[in-house]
């Protein structure tokens, strides 16, 4: 099979670790790179920075790259333009998370898609790939839970100092990144929610802005989900708590699956839950369970999570595979966060789907009001130029 061509727009710090790792990619090949800052180029390295071209500019980038793949970053504002850009210069894209700041851009975004329907375009939702993830998502969608009454999933464990806000200017405000945790740390559980169980119906958040650190954005949410059968949600996340705990669990008719410290534990009933309240003779106890550790192969057997996206798209182009993370169901956990900002905005309980222009204007407005000033300082980890980081 022929290598495919490939390019990276913002060399930051996911931009030069995604450069260092294609070369474990079978059939890829980096041939180019772009940031506007010419000191992001060093992230590369002498050696691998000899191999390929480097352009200060995305128009030049473009027209001159010869790349048919481009993995797009930059900051968040800047990603459906450059997507756009990248489409009507026939190349393919994998864009980083998340697609976009708001669902109106969003919906942007997928409307010049439509237009490019030979065009392989993708997320970078690496999450789907993680061997755990898979392993639930195939548990889920075998009905072996039964329907679904309760989701949570408290995500803590992004703490963060303010040496770390303080890093990039664009960090942290609404003008440089449009929001805090829930756009830059979670998007991927955001999108695993909605992957595995659906979109909600209702969400009722509670936002924090800047509780933890001299930030106006949010470093705190507390969301209650409602789905449409009735099943309920809570998702909890922060960049504040230290030390801070990372569990999914998901409630089924026929028991309990529970996700925390790399281990996959599902409580598996012998009769639903329905059918031993309506049934049983007694007043207490619960129905028979089963404790049962689900074995899945260890995150880092083969390609990073990254590079299975990667690869997943080169298989996409060569080969005709299934696309793992299509740019299209970016917008639903986008979604969900713009859900959850907006609530706590408005103080009371959003319905789904959410009117775009409304939260877009009230991002616009939170821009147009911002007296949000800061001094960056350097700091291990902070992205140069374009590049985008966690």
């Amino acid at each position: 099979m022929d290598s495919v061509k490939i390019g990276i727009i913002g060399i930051g710090n996911m931009g030069s670790m995604h450069a260092k790792w294609l070369k474990d990619v079978p059939g890829a090949e980096l041939t180019a790179v772009c940031d506007i800052n010419p000191e992001a180029f060093k992230r590369l390295g002498d050696d691998l920075r000899a191999k390929v071209q480097c352009f200060n500019t995305p128009e030049e980038f473009f027209a001159k790259s010869g790349c048919e793949l481009v993995q797009i970053c930059v900051p968040h504002y800047a990603h459906p333009d450059l997507a756009i850009a990248a489409m009507k210069a026939g190349m393919h894209f994998i864009l980083e998370k998340p697609i976009c700041v708001h669902k109106a851009e969003a919906e942007r975004l997928l409307a010049e898609c439509k237009k490019y329907p030979n065009l392989v375009k993708s997320a970078m939702f690496n999450q789907r790939t993680r061997d755990a993830h898979v392993k639930i998502k195939e548990l889920l969608d075998s009905g072996e839970l039964g329907e679904i009454r309760r989701v949570t999933w408290i995500i803590t464990d992004w703490f963060r100092t303010q040496q770390y806000y303080d890093s990039g200017d664009w960090r942290a405000s609404w003008r440089g990144e449009g929001g805090g945790v829930l756009t830059n740390q979670c998007p991927h559980q955001l999108d695993l929610l909605q992957w595995f169980f659906g979109m909600p119906k209702l969400v009722d958040a509670h936002i924090f802005l800047g509780k933890y650190h001299n930030i106006e954005v949010e470093d705190e949410v507390n969301a209650y989900l409602e789905y449409p059968n009735g099943a309920t949600g809570n998702f909890i996340t922060t960049t504040g708590e230290a030390v801070g705990a990372n569990r999914f669990e998901a409630v089924g008719e026929h028991g309990r699956l529970v996700f925390e410290n790399d281990k996959l534990t599902f409580y598996r009933h012998r009769e639903s839950t329905t059918d031993f309240i309506k049934n049983a003779k007694v007043g207490f106890g619960n129905p028979y369970t089963w404790t049962c550790e689900l074995p899945y192969a260890p995150d880092n057997a083969g390609l990073c999570q990254h590079m299975r996206i990667v690869k997943n798209v080169i298989d996409v182009i060569r080969n005709g595979a299934k696309l793992i993370a299509p740019v299209e169901e970016g917008i639903r956990g986008l979604e969900l966060a713009n859900a959850m900002m907006l609530s706590g905005f408005l103080k009371q309980p959003v319905e789904l789907p959410i009117d775009s222009k409304v939260y877009a204007e009230k991002l616009e407005k939170l821009i147009a009001t911002s007296r949000y000033t800061k001094k960056p300082v350097t700091t291990t980890g902070n992205a140069a130029g374009f590049g985008n980081s966690f």
